[in-house]
């Protein structure tokens, strides 16, 4: 019998979509010959075959039009599992501003992937790295930030084991985050193109690791009648209570 809360499906199902979607705009492009296959040798001829970075593969129709999609639908729903988790932790976190702030970096950088998505590489080169940065740079910021709270918090008692595989994979974004730039800055593309996969990859299933604290809760929105006096705190509390029986 299914005894965790449905909401523990959100991350997994989200990582899962958002890998499948990134990899389809990959094989879309290596089809239409546009971007050399991982693991290739890559060797620029006759104007084809570019390195397979994530934004070349979705830089050319039509595998541009999925990336446009795949990139505005994972940052609306990433922008949904953060204030979910933002929720949880809200009355949880002895430091309230690492809630709030992770909060803010991570939806500002749901909106550099909007950037990333709608202003292609080719065309808005400065837009499209805006994005980048943002995405990456307040992402993995993000990572940190929710690792260090886990273990701080500790629900249910399995912030300790969460906490170890969420620092394990923030450490491995930033590797490869480095490795990305300094492979770029010495043009080896191949490499560099293979480290951001990685990177993305990692932050994906960082993301699908809320799961370990979703099944715990559940979530709901309470509506009330405006022209009614204003409930109490404490009554709102007792009300919310009602529909979150499994919450931590």
């Amino acid at each position: 019998m299914w005894r965790s809360s449905p909401w523990a499906l959100l991350p997994p199902v989200y990582s899962g979509l958002t890998a499948a979607g990134l990899w389809l705009v990959y094989f879309v492009a290596v089809k239409d010959e546009k971007i050399a296959p991982l693991g290739s040798t890559y060797r620029r001829r006759n104007g084809s075959f570019y390195p397979p970075y994530i934004s070349v593969a979705g830089n050319f129709s039509p595998a541009s039009c999925v990336f446009s999609e795949v990139m505005n639908l994972s940052a609306f729903v990433g922008f949904l599992i953060a204030v979910l988790r933002y929720l949880q932790l809200k009355h949880r976190t002895p430091h309230q501003w690492l809630n709030v702030g992770s909060l803010v970096a991570f939806s500002i950088g749901c909106f550099g992937m909007t950037l990333v998505g709608n202003f292609q590489l080719f065309t808005e080169e400065m837009i499209h790295n805006l994005g980048t940065l943002m995405t990456f740079g307040l992402g993995t910021l993000y990572c940190w930030v929710q690792s260090y709270i886990t273990l701080r918090v500790d629900l249910k008692k399995e912030g300790r084991k969460a906490g170890i595989v969420r620092f394990l994979l923030s450490g491995s974004i930033t590797v490869c985050m480095i490795l990305y730039f300094s492979l770029m800055g010495r043009r080896l593309h191949m490499q560099a193109a293979q480290c951001q996969w990685a990177l993305v990859m990692f932050f994906i299933a960082f993301i699908g690791t809320f799961a370990i604290e979703f099944r715990h809760n559940r979530f709901g929105i309470v509506c009330t009648d405006s022209c009614g006096r204003p409930a109490s705190r404490s009554e709102a509390l007792s009300e919310a209570s009602r529909y979150q029986p499994d919450q931590t």
